[in-house]
């Protein structure tokens, strides 16, 4: 036997409106819908907070760092600063300046070498020359 309706209520009620004991259909589906939702905002959220060291990934070591330093601290204090300055690091390329210097130090060891004390510098046309005689050593005649 259903029950009779409170005698200000309408005779047709919409489709949302759920009898008295039975399962509310809609906010079930919609609390579904927002806990997805939530869950793709979120995985979109870190998918770019992550997009500048993915990018940074392909260049230098220091590089990528440096912009996963800068990532961290935009994720961990919501300063956009931060991620805005690790965006535009990973996609400006640094300079190498290790190799250049790592030329120069080894040139520069090489001509330290050449001019130590005690060693001629070697000349390529000229043959190495012979070390010096010495003196004999015991008595000597008169």
């Amino acid at each position: 036997m259903a029950e009779p309706l409170h005698p200000a209520a309408i005779t047709h009620l919409p489709p949302f409106i759920t009898a008295p004991g039975e399962t509310d259909i809609l906010f079930v589906v919609m609390a579904i819908f927002v806990v997805l939702a939530l869950i793709g905002m979120g995985i979109f959220y870190f998918k770019l907070h992550a997009l500048p060291e993915q990018m940074a990934h392909r260049g230098q070591k220091v590089q990528f760092q440096i912009v996963a330093v800068l990532a961290l601290l935009a994720l961990f204090t919501h300063n956009h600063a931060f991620w805005i300055a690790g965006l535009l690091l990973a996609l400006i390329p640094l300079p190498d300046f290790t190799t250049p210097l790592g030329s120069i130090a080894r040139a520069l060891d090489r001509i330290a070498e050449s001019k130590a004390p005690g060693t001629a510098p070697a000349s390529p046309a000229a043959p190495p020359s012979p070390p010096p005689a010495e003196p004999p050593v015991g008595p000597q005649g008169v």
